[in-house]
């Protein structure tokens, strides 16, 4: 049985299979390939895009969606194993994911690091927990990887580049300013799909502290090896902005100071002109704009940059729909 964990567990050709299916259900929305199953979709966290994305996705293709928020409208879960639960947590994942595989045909999870210690937050243990005693396929909506919005957003530079072989392409993936310090799940997620469809690929950054955990720098560096592209590590904004066809901004957190926000902070506020703003994107090969929404405007990118029609994030955000129902039709065939 496959999940879909990250990108990097599937190869290429079936990426590739997956981006075509979701093309299709973008010309024909309606099918039947999700008639009479279901799927739970289980929210630690907010959502707008990812929960009316999938539910929507299942409703097209014939299918249910159950939401359930534990802790709100469902009971809170361990998931360490051992643990003696006389805490707040009411049952284990070893009962809630095997339960849920009797009901639905699929489980989808979204659960945010607690920014508290990266060594622990980066082993993804909710995910992996459901991924471990569910019996039915878990679909990553986001933890410390973001895997459908990987796919969204290589669909709407398909589409706008009118070719599926994006290799050549000069790809910035650039950090940008936030107040308050972010998962670097987008981050990750972009630098590994890039890196897996032969871009020439650089992750610009303020400091060495920004760039990102080794597990995704190695898969970018083995994605290198295997598509072709490039990958560097720059600090220079001008020349990570020149002639680049792609420029994809995220804010996140600086990893050693991970679960140390007041230590970040006063570092973070020095960078406030990495914005996405005019100027920038001049220097670009007349280059495409593109984020992960949500963004706010005038901190993370211009109104210019954001209502200019080189800004493809609308359309990105539209391809969740797509790129999901693939993803669920996909997983139900096995």
């Amino acid at each position: 049985m496959k999940h879909f964990l990250n990108t990097q567990d599937w190869s290429r050709d079936e990426l590739d299979a997956l981006l075509a299916q979701a093309a299709e259900f973008k010309r024909r929305p309606l099918g039947d390939q999700l008639k009479g199953r279901s799927i739970a979709l289980v929210f630690f966290n907010p959502s707008m895009r990812t929960r009316t994305s999938f539910e929507l996705g299942a409703f097209q293709l014939g299918g249910h969606a159950i939401v359930l928020q534990p802790g709100k409208d469902a009971w809170p879960i361990e998931f360490d194993v051992g643990t003696v639960m006389d805490g707040e947590a009411e049952e284990h994942i070893a009962e809630v994911a095997r339960v849920l595989g009797r009901y639905v045909d699929l489980i989808g999870v979204r659960a945010f690091p607690k920014f508290r210690d990266w060594a622990e937050d980066r082993e993804d243990k909710v995910l992996r927990a459901f991924a471990r005693y569910s019996p039915v396929p878990v679909i990553n909506m986001e933890t410390i990887t973001h895997p459908c919005q990987e796919l969204a957003h290589v669909l709407a530079l398909q589409e706008r580049f009118g070719t599926a072989d994006l290799r050549g392409r000069k790809y910035v993936l650039t950090w940008t300013y936030h107040p308050k310090p972010l998962n670097t799940a987008v981050a990750n997620s972009a630098l590994t799909i890039a890196t897996r469809m032969g871009m020439d690929v650089t992750l610009l950054c303020p400091t060495p502290e920004y760039v990102l955990d080794e597990r995704y720098m190695d898969w970018a560096a083995q994605n290198v090896a295997e598509s072709g592209g490039s990958l560097t590590v720059s600090h220079d904004i001008e020349g990570a902005y020149r002639d680049a066809d792609v420029v994809y901004a995220k804010s996140w957190g600086a990893l050693p100071y991970f679960g140390r926000w007041e230590e970040e902070k006063p570092l973070r506020d020095r960078f406030r002109h990495f914005i996405v703003d005019e100027a920038k994107m001049a220097l670009t090969r007349d280059g495409v704009f593109s984020h992960c929404l949500p963004l706010r405007r005038n901190v993370k990118a211009t109104d210019a940059v954001m209502d200019s029609p080189n800004c493809i994030a609308i359309e990105e955000a539209e391809n969740r729909l797509h790129v999901q129902k693939a993803i669920m039709a996909a997983l139900v065939r096995q």
